[in-house]
């Protein structure tokens, strides 16, 4: 007989761990397929939230804000090329690498299981052995695999979820995780360096009395760059911490929720490097910093037009 618990707690059969149950079952019939998997993979998926939506615009305007400063304010009227160039190239290409990371993080399926897959036809495909016991969701009516926790915002039971962003209006898990890391690294990346140009160029415009040190009056450059420095503060600090809170989280393989409730692990921990290679993919590289690893444009565009993108309203 197969027990099928709706909730956490376990109401039958205590024959194995809570996580070997499940692990056993994935192993028996894994709850996607491959090619569900590769169109998971490749799908568009975008979270219909005007909280998020509102944010992640948010999120491009000021990027682009600084963007502007940096460029129009600070290193277009310097009179010195080769600083110009440098910090130009550097900067514009550091917010090229963040904003493709927030569209890969904000774009990506997180690792959603598939809605509504606990009916009697699915349990009986899944050829349980009597006594295995597996979680049922209530609130989407799937079948709960191991570390998996339903996300309010998405409506879906989301795998390994560390914690749902409204700045990248997605869920955070196992299959976006690597770039929502990647996105705290480079924007923490570019405000610190909008923070150097910035005490940089008050300190070379307050020498020669704001004469011809930039395009603008100096009251609107002065509250440009305040602005920006205001900006670059807080985002620093955010993101800087943020980024750090999941590098300790992937090296001891706990998500923020399993830390947050005390969950006991009930699986194998991937600790330290690990862990780090289960996030990004394969040993140590430059890869490990490139945000348009693995996206196969062709693909994604033939996918969307046949099956359309999800939604999650």
């Amino acid at each position: 007989m197969i027990a099928l618990d709706p909730g956490r707690t376990l109401c039958a059969a205590r024959m194995q761990s809570s996580g070997h149950r499940l692990r056993d079952v994935e192993q028996h019939q894994p709850l996607l397929s491959g090619g569900e998997e590769e169109v998971a993979a490749s799908r568009v998926w975008f979270i219909q939230d005007s909280c998020g939506m509102v944010c992640a615009f948010m999120t491009w305007f000021l990027v682009m804000y600084a963007e502007f400063v940096v460029n129009f304010v600070m290193l277009l009227p310097s009179k010195s090329f080769w600083y110009s160039l440098i910090n130009g190239v550097a900067f514009n290409f550091l917010a090229v690498l963040a904003l493709t990371s927030h569209l890969r993080t904000m774009l990506t399926d997180p690792g959603a299981v598939p809605k509504g897959n606990a009916t009697k036809e699915y349990m009986e495909s899944l050829q349980l052995k009597p006594g295995e016991v597996i979680y049922k969701c209530p609130k989407c009516c799937s079948i709960k695999p191991e570390r998996a926790h339903h996300c309010s915002i998405c409506k879906r039971c989301i795998r390994k979820m560390d914690h749902h962003c409204p700045w990248v209006n997605n869920c955070v898990g196992e299959n976006n995780q690597r770039f929502f890391v990647l996105f705290t690294m480079y924007i923490a990346s570019i405000s610190l360096h909008a923070l150097c140009l910035s005490g940089f160029h008050f300190f070379t415009c307050v020498k020669v009395q704001w004469n011809e040190c930039s395009d603008f009056s100096p009251p609107v450059a002065v509250m440009l760059l305040i602005f920006l420095c205001l900006e670059a503060l807080l985002f620093l600090t955010f993101t800087a911490v943020m980024f750090g809170t999941q590098i300790h989280s992937i090296c001891n393989d706990e998500t923020e929720i399993e830390r947050l409730k005390n969950e006991k692990p009930t699986w194998e921990r991937r600790v330290r490097w690990e862990g780090m290679k289960s996030v990004f993919g394969g040993p140590p590289s430059l890869l490990w910093f490139n945000p348009f690893a693995g996206l196969r444009l062709r693909v994604l565009m033939v996918r969307a037009r046949k099956n359309g993108a999800e939604f999650s309203v």
